[in-house]
């Protein structure tokens, strides 16, 4: 799950997983970590209003143009990034305290391609072809939810988070950023179920 060599960066999904956690937990802030979330959750969420502007601005100026301006691309792929940061640290998939403005550097992280062109009839119907993909991410999110509860209890005990429940944890978080990343026209590509 970290970044790949040159030769299969051309392959990979536009938006992909980078992992560089050590898989060690302080035990003071996983027991208090809803808490020390609530901050972040709090910030996601007023960030998320004006993402919904954005998303709707987006998409129109993708039907005219072909492609998500690069303004627009460079916000919304700062909230993709910031709300992976925040559920990767709220679900103990992750440990240091995140930023506030979804800067790339965190143990559990995403890149993001440049904006390229885009079909303008699959932007048309963007939210109806994501259907499928909600449902998908619907499914691995109730998964993640029981592996959040378990990974607080095996972190608070063993200071550690074990590799299997970090990796998928991640696997939800990488689907999710991909899912909000077709919704919101950072790329064309439909999420994947795998980084190729």
């Amino acid at each position: 799950m970290s970044v790949p060599n040159a030769d299969t960066q051309a392959e990979q999904h536009p938006i992909h997983l980078v992992v560089t956690d050590d898989l060690r937990r302080n035990r003071l802030t996983v027991f208090l970590r809803l808490l020390l979330a609530i901050p972040h959750l709090l910030w996601l969420s007023l960030w998320a209003i004006v993402v919904a502007f954005a998303l709707v601005a987006g998409w129109f100026a993708t039907l005219v143009l072909g492609r998500l301006p690069d303004g627009l691309h460079r916000f919304l792929a700062a909230f993709d990034r910031y709300q992976t940061h925040v559920y990767a640290y709220f679900s103990i998939a992750a440990d240091p305290f995140p930023g506030f403005t979804g800067a790339p550097g965190y143990p559990v992280d995403i890149a993001i391609a440049d904006a390229t062109r885009q079909s303008r009839l699959t932007t048309f119907f963007r939210i109806l072809l994501a259907i499928p993909a909600l449902v998908v991410l619907y499914v691995l999110q109730i998964v993640a939810n029981v592996v959040m509860i378990l990974a607080w209890f095996y972190a608070l005990f063993t200071g550690r988070l074990n590799e299997g429940m970090r990796d998928l944890l991640a696997y939800w978080l990488r689907y999710q950023a991909q899912t909000f990343g077709y919704i919101a026209l950072l790329t064309g590509r439909y999420p994947s179920f795998s980084d190729e």
